[in-house]
């Protein structure tokens, strides 16, 4: 059965959520993302996805403080992303509390040097994170091509023993359209030992459940909760048969 994990973005130390990754957009919904931890927690999640907004734009994590919150207050295993391009920030965030730590813009720009850190932080601790806009990964805040595919960025770590790769598809994040079913599918099956997470346009239940169908492993759903398109309600059946 196919994972969810609830996602928190932040700005500022707040939960905001953007569409297409465009910082004009951006939309709070809530002041104390730890609260909001605490409540996917008592529902029955285990993970939770988060992302550092102005760490990205500064390209060193911006909201650790908000990390060490969320790690005080609840059980959850974090995943954070967002402007992990040093070893330094790699070390702060593990700090932090943080059990996964998503790469994306480095691994395109120096892949030897997230193939070290792999190999000292952990195979399983370190997260490929692929931004894609048509079918190409994009670097430095979805703003430049990087110049690969997915298919292109996920082969060079494979076989260095890369167990998760999470993937956004630019043009569906915060859209609740439904994701691109078609790519997550292909990536899967080409990629059959990995951990292919779904990352945008995320609109229903329905999606969620279409995704298992084809065989996805996990997938992280944000604006559709937010927006109560995927009920509190919801989540925790869910949670409960997982």
């Amino acid at each position: 059965m196919i994972s969810l994990i609830p996602a928190i973005d932040l700005i500022d130390g707040k939960c905001v959520r953007l569409t297409q990754g465009d910082y004009k957009t951006k939309k709070v919904y809530g002041n104390k993302p730890e609260e909001i931890a605490r409540l996917y927690e008592s529902i029955g999640a285990k993970q939770l996805h988060i992302v550092d907004l102005d760490g990205a734009k500064a390209s060193a994590p911006e909201n650790l403080k908000v990390l060490e919150k969320i790690v005080s207050a609840t059980s959850l295993a974090i995943e954070w992303g967002g402007g992990i391009k040093t070893e330094k920030s790699v070390i702060e965030t593990i700090e932090a509390g943080a059990s996964y730590i998503i790469c994306g813009s480095i691994c395109v720009t120096d892949p030897d040097l997230f193939s070290s850190w792999m190999k000292r932080y952990g195979s399983i601790r370190m997260v490929l994170g692929a931004d894609l806009r048509n079918g190409m990964v994009s670097i430095k805040g979805w703003e430049q091509d990087g110049g690969i595919s997915a298919s292109g960025l996920i082969s060079r770590f494979s076989g260095l023993g890369l167990r998760r790769t999470i993937c956004t598809d630019i043009s569906k994040d915060g859209m609740l359209e439904g994701p691109s079913f078609g790519l997550y599918s292909e990536l899967q099956k080409e990629f059959r030992q990995m951990e292919i997470t779904v990352s945008g346009g995320i609109s229903s239940m329905e999606d969620i459940r279409k995704l298992d169908s084809l065989g996805l492993k996990s997938v992280v759903v944000g604006k559709a909760i937010y927006e109560n398109l995927i009920t509190i309600n919801d989540l925790e059946k869910w949670f409960q048969n997982e």
